[in-house]
């Protein structure tokens, strides 16, 4: 790109000429310590509602409190190394539980090193392919493109500067998280879920699970969002349930997809045989029409990044905020890399996979870099985006004569890897956008990156093995809901014995949600998940919009919104941390109570109060 268009009047925080603490020992430590609670937090929670959070702020705040306040390290760029390092964790568990969840759906078990090497590739490929965008679309475009996460996380760790204010927050709740989570599931003090049918109204029922996580999830996304997930659910629970249940007591004989005629099933059941597939079909039609959406976001994207490619210019920099990991090696990598996919033999995905890898790859890491500097990292349509790249890859295989299982096992790494790539590109644009308003070395933080990703990379396998063992991926307690969408748009593809009525019955409802003009994937997530997963999402939601509402004080609601989330992301991080630790003591062959001690009441009462405690955090005056 041209000279003139560089941001010239742009100063960084930390000037070119300064040097400060960046990439040292101490914020490989902190960050790695930190990779495995919000790596572990990200996996649990993907797999619960099909979201994550990000995790940059939150690790801002903790690594200011560690170096700053408690050592007494005075490095902006050193904490900025922390949070580079642990957002990579939390972007890679994102794009593996889309999709690698598929494969113990379909009792392929897969090894630690499969998984391994799967996230390791899709990390690496999302780095290194981004790497040459830097100066196009972070430099060039710094007026144009905003990254809202990387520009918040900046804004945080100035403020912090000498304070490491807000720590405390985020410990709390990851203390509160826990310890709840433990009374639950560990103790069984009080049950994890409530619910009750309504009289006179057969099969349809309201319910919540008693989870701070999933009250933390609707303070972060707001009450709109957290409205139009909860809308799914009242038509599932409260509509479709009860319709289904209605006509089917008239039926003797099963229907298919189930094998018990629906006059003998309960809510769960229906929900289990033919509402999940329906909101399976909501989101697959959500995901698909949200990336339709960004069509022309996603062209001007590609064409910028390829024009960056061909313009960028990968030699050592004489300044020290000018200075990349050199071409030479992003080349090697990118080849080693595919060599590893097409050769492995724990990767069977062949010559043909390692290419279709590489092209799928290089478009969609390609888009997810820029369009994030528009919409943002929580409006990224990865999900969309690997739906569309399974159903071309499970075409193509399907016409090399590559079906069945091999067919699905091959479409469903390939997945992954694109998915895990354009997650972690996503992400790693967002650090260096933050890298660039600090002053860091982008070097530096792309080796983090790379750090970051194999540290996540060891530690994801076993937390999907442990979770799978205790909780069972697809099931009510873990309903892995895009990972089990990816499986059913492979399955579809490869064997079509699919019940195509219900997911069309889905994309029919998504699709009438979109001509009122409300966006269509958070109405279908809470179309496919129970309504007890929403509707404490939905109280989060109302806490965060009953406190907007009366702040009028722009200044003011701003810092009681982040007091909230850093609360917020504490009950997540505490909630899943003390989850992966049950997980493994289940595996270990522990033994947990079976029923809980005491009745629905005294859990609604629990919830009720770290509810209060989000509300109060939040909403307390400050000076």
């Amino acid at each position: 790109m041209a000279e003139s268009n560089k941001p010239t009047d742009f100063k960084p925080y930390v000037s070119a000429s300064e040097k400060k603490p960046e990439f040292t020992f101490l914020a490989l430590l902190v960050g790695a310590l930190l990779v495995l609670i919000f790596g572990a937090a990200n996996a649990y929670l993907g797999l619960l509602v099909g979201m994550t959070v990000s995790a940059s702020i939150p690790a801002a705040v903790i690594s200011m409190a560690i170096l700053r306040v408690i050592l007494r390290r005075q490095s902006i760029l050193e904490n900025n190394i922390v949070q580079t390092i642990t957002s990579s964790g939390e972007a890679l568990a994102a794009g593996v539980i889309f999709t690698l969840p598929a494969l113990f759906i379909w009792n392929m078990e897969p090894s630690l090193v499969t998984m391994g090497i799967i996230a390791v590739a899709g990390g690496i490929l999302g780095v290194v392919l981004m790497i040459p965008l830097r100066k196009a679309l972070i430099v060039n475009e710094h007026h144009t493109l905003p990254y809202p996460e990387g520009t918040a996380c900046a804004e945080v760790l100035v403020a912090g500067e000498g304070k490491g204010k807000g720590a405390q927050i985020v410990f709390s709740g990851l203390g509160i998280g826990a310890a709840f989570k433990v009374l639950t599931d560990a103790i069984k003090a009080f049950p994890a879920s409530v619910e009750t049918s309504i009289a006179g109204f057969k099969n349809a029922a309201i319910g919540m699970n008693t989870m701070p996580a999933l009250l933390a999830v609707g303070y972060i996304i707001g009450p709109r969002i957290a409205g139009i997930m909860f809308a799914g659910a009242v038509l599932g629970w409260l509509g479709l349930i009860p319709l289904i249940s209605y006509f089917g007591q008239f039926a003797t004989d099963p229907i298919v997809p189930a094998t018990t005629p629906i006059s003998e099933m309960d809510y769960h059941a229906i929900w289990d045989n033919y509402l999940r597939y329906i909101g399976a079909g909501a989101v697959a039609f959500g995901g698909i029409i949200g990336l339709l959406k960004t069509l022309p976001t996603i062209f001007s994207s590609f064409v910028g990044a390829v024009k960056g490619y061909k313009d960028a210019d990968m030699q050592q920099g004489t300044l020290r905020t000018d200075q990349d990991i050199p071409m030479s090696l992003i080349v090697g990598l990118t080849i080693l890399l595919i060599g590893i996919l097409a050769f492995f033999p724990q990767i069977e995905v062949g010559i043909l996979g390692a290419i279709l890898i590489l092209i799928f790859g290089f478009f969609f890491v390609t888009v997810s870099a820029r369009i994030v500097g528009v919409v943002g990292s929580s409006s990224n349509p990865v999900s969309g985006m690997t739906i569309a790249a399974l159903i071309f890859v499970a075409v193509i295989l399907k016409g090399f004569g590559i079906t069945g299982e091999e067919g699905m096992l091959t479409a469903i790494i390939i997945g992954s890897v694109v998915c895990i790539a354009a997650a972690i590109s996503g992400d790693t644009s967002q650090d260096l956008k933050t890298g660039f308003i600090v002053g860091s070395t982008p070097k530096w933080q792309q080796i983090a990156q790379l750090y970051g990703i194999l540290i996540a990379s060891i530690l994801i396998g076993f937390i999907m093995i442990l979770l799978d063992n205790a909780y069972g991926f697809g099931s009510s307690e873990l309903p892995a809901p895009q990972a089990v969408l990816m499986s059913m748009v492979v399955e579809g593809i490869m064997q079509g014995d699919l019940p195509w009525n219900l997911i069309l019955i889905g994309m029919a409802a998504a699709a009438t949600v979109e001509l009122f003009g409300i966006g269509s994937l958070p109405f279908a997530v809470g179309l496919y998940l129970p309504i007890h997963l929403t509707s404490p999402i939905m109280l989060g939601g109302i806490v965060k919009g009953w406190i907007d509402r009366r702040e009028k004080n722009p200044e003011v609601r701003q810092q009681k919104n982040e007091r909230g989330i850093l609360l917020a992301s504490g009950y997540i991080a505490g909630e899943a941390l003390m989850g992966v630790i049950i997980a493994i003591a289940v595996t270990a062959g522990f033994t947990m109570p079976e029923e809980a001690l005491t009745g629905p009441w005294v859990s609604l009462v629990a919830m009720a109060i770290v509810t209060g405690i989000l509300f109060f955090t939040a909403n307390r005056k400050t000076t």
